[in-house]
């Protein structure tokens, strides 16, 4: 309605431009559009309405702050349910096709020690001031060029990169959450959890990135995973199962842990190159460039770095693959 779309413009304005329209109801990346202009928001509002209205039933829209070199920084948090949280550190998770994750890690690269405090310390406060109970996650977008950060959204369940969490800090976040529902678990305080080395997570997803990773469904004709020390392997298929075209086409996860993130990231790649899958299209290959692109190495990456170097992480998967460079991490990012 024109009343409507006034106070839209309006709201519009105080974001700023460009800007994200975004469904209420939505997740993973799904009916969310950038605008550049007040020319295209009514086009891009309607057409995310309608999007979202048909996949979440809730055609439900709100407008976002677009910040051009964004990182995706996540806060794992363990409420007591009595007014008192917990941090179990961050997740790197600015690796991203279509909105949509598919390389996290821990700890998170060239982010400041000022950084990250600032922000275990308002997830934490968050969790706290909701007494919240359980495990969750608070995640925020980072402005890599200013250091500045902002609240993204806390999801109130454990996350799919969780893994990650569990191999770098020694906790079992399931176990955890059975326990506080059962009465059973004993508090800890924030002293007591530390972390050591690095962890990487690759998700694998019958899709074909070469097709602006369409989902690739389909008989799993072969299906083999590695078993490599420092590799952990989460899967619900096996080989001879089917991948349905109606969810989400990720088949399996791998997570290497290593004494630094050079190791993990070493590891990763022996892993990727050992699992052989024939059946489906997949996002092997891919991977494996990813983790090989220098600018990954070295850690400076944001959200838009895969469509960025979509011509070289697609590359051609029967010629040889290139040795990665070696390259030090650089300096901090500035708080």
């Amino acid at each position: 309605m024109p009343g409507e779309l006034e106070g839209l413009e309006d709201a519009a304005t105080q974001v700023g431009y460009p800007l994200l329209v975004k469904a209420a109801g939505g997740g993973g990346g799904i009916g969310m559009k950038c605008v550049n202009s007040e020319d295209t928001l009514a086009a891009t509002v309607a057409s995310t309405q309608e999007l979202a209205q048909k996949a979440f039933g809730d055609g439900s829209v709100y407008l976002e702050r677009y910040v051009a070199r964004a990182r995706h920084i996540e806060i794992q948090v363990f409420g007591y349910g009595d007014g008192t949280a917990v941090h179990l550190f961050e997740r790197e998770c600015s690796v991203q096709r279509r909105f949509q994750k598919i390389v996290e890690e821990s700890p998170a690269p060239l982010l400041s020690a000022d950084v990250l405090s600032r922000m275990t310390s308002a997830a934490v406060a968050l969790a706290a001031s909701q007494r919240y109970s359980g495990a969750g996650t608070v995640e925020f977008i980072l402005d890599a060029d200013s250091g500045n950060f902002f609240f993204l959204e806390m999801n109130t369940r454990i996350q799919v990169e969780h893994g990650v969490t569990e191999l770098v800090t020694g906790w079992d976040l399931v176990q955890a959450q059975i326990q506080l529902a059962a009465g059973t678990l004993t508090p800890v305080t924030q002293d007591d959890i530390r972390r050591k080395g690095a962890a990487i997570e690759c998700r694998l997803y019958a899709e074909n990135p070469a097709r602006h990773f369409l989902p690739s469904p389909g008989r799993l004709q072969k299906f083999r995973l590695p078993d490599l020390a420092g590799l952990r392997v989460d899967t619900g298929v096996r080989e001879g199962d089917t991948i349905s075209p109606y969810y989400d086409p990720m088949v399996a996860k791998l997570i290497t842990f290593g004494s630094d993130r050079e190791r993990a990231r070493q590891t990763m790649l022996t892993a990727l190159s050992e699992t052989h899958i024939e059946g489906i299209k997949n996002n092997v290959d891919f991977l494996g460039n990813l983790l090989r692109h220098p600018d990954f190495v070295s850690g400076d990456i944001d959200t838009g770095f895969v469509m960025r170097e979509m011509a070289a992480l697609i590359g051609d998967s029967a010629a040889p693959r290139p040795v990665a460079r070696d390259a030090k991490v650089g300096d901090e990012v500035r708080g």
